[in-house]
């Protein structure tokens, strides 16, 4: 789990989906996202049996940047549908140029009555007057016949009803507008739809697709992405600040740090040119850590000074076990 940019491409890009999970963890690892064998089973299974996947999990673990690493290595449109409080299908599915229809019909008006009623109104509810939201964007196929990238992201934070929108869709990838009828995709979207759990989504939604638990990586997997992502820090940087991020999720913090938070920290670190953890580096840069004023006030000072302890006591043992083998 991890973030990614465009410039840790480490494979060719792929013009086809991958044919096994192993091909998945390398696709992924090519847009510089490092996973797990669950994950990758996850992402290869909505791939090959066009299902959308549903990622539920802390923020900041790396549910959106899949979505964005797959339209990246794959080449493929990413059509994002970023939900909020409010959300309405005019904004996610389709409105009505409603501008342009009015002048429709005064135009249809100064002829004379030319035309009657019924065929004004097949004209001004036709595609020509149709925008396109999200949604419906997301079942047009690319101008190089792909389907696109379809990210429904931070689902929770959307009002219940809008789920109900989502149910065709998710389904049978087909929207049904009133005026026009049922627009099906010609090629299913890669779907993605992610959460932050801050309400349960309804089952039926569930119901509909693959669901993955994506969790803060392991020691050892963080260790993988700061190297990929921050090759100028040096290793025993590395190593000391994964180990105490590691320590500071298992205390009972307002919000714990996620993979983009180290990824900031290391960077902030090697900036200053700190090579290793002390507690004045660790004190004067939790702001780019921790992003609340009670969890930075809670680690700061000896809290940090005895977490950097219990660190380096671990890489001593830890190097006399090494040795001893």
């Amino acid at each position: 789990m991890a973030h990614t940019t465009s410039c840790f491409r480490i494979l060719p890009l792929m013009t086809t989906l991958p044919a096994t999970v192993a091909e998945t963890r390398k696709l992924l690892l090519s847009g510089g996202y490092v996973t797990d064998e669950a994950l990758a089973t996850s992402v290869f299974l909505a791939l090959k049996l066009q299902r959308p996947l549903f990622l539920e999990g802390e923020p900041g673990t790396g549910k959106t940047e899949i979505a964005k690493v797959l339209a990246e290595t794959l080449g493929r449109p990413l059509v994002r549908l970023q939900c909020y409080e409010g959300l309405d299908i005019s904004s996610a599915v389709y409105e009505w140029n409603y501008g342009r229809q009015l002048l429709h019909i005064r135009a249809a008006e100064s002829t004379g009555g030319a035309k009657d009623v019924r065929a004004i109104e097949r004209d001004v509810f036709s595609a020509d007057y149709l925008l396109k939201r999200p949604l419906l964007q997301a079942l047009e196929l690319s101008k190089e016949g792909k389907s696109p990238i379809l990210l429904i992201d931070e689902l929770d934070r959307a009002d219940e009803p809008f789920e109900a929108f989502l149910l065709e869709l998710v389904s049978d990838y087909q929207v049904t507008i009133p005026e026009l009828g049922t627009i099906k995709a010609a090629e299913p979207p890669i779907t993605i739809l992610t959460s932050n759990r801050t309400r349960e989504v309804h089952d039926a939604v569930r119901r509909r697709c693959f669901y993955h638990w994506v969790d803060f990586p392991n020691l050892e997997r963080e260790r993988a992405i700061l190297r990929l992502k921050v090759p100028e820090a040096g290793p025993e940087l590395t190593r000391q600040l994964v180990s105490f991020v590691q320590s500071i999720r298992q205390m009972d913090l307002y919000k714990n740090p996620g993979i983009a938070e180290t990824i900031n920290w290391a960077q902030a670190l090697t900036t200053l040119n700190v090579v290793a953890l002390d507690p004045a580096s660790v004190d004067s840069t939790l702001g780019t850590l921790l992003k609340y004023q009670d969890d930075i006030s809670r680690i700061r000072g000896s809290e940090a000074a005895l977490l950097l302890d219990k660190v380096k006591s671990e890489a001593r043992v830890a190097a006399l076990e090494a040795g001893a083998a």
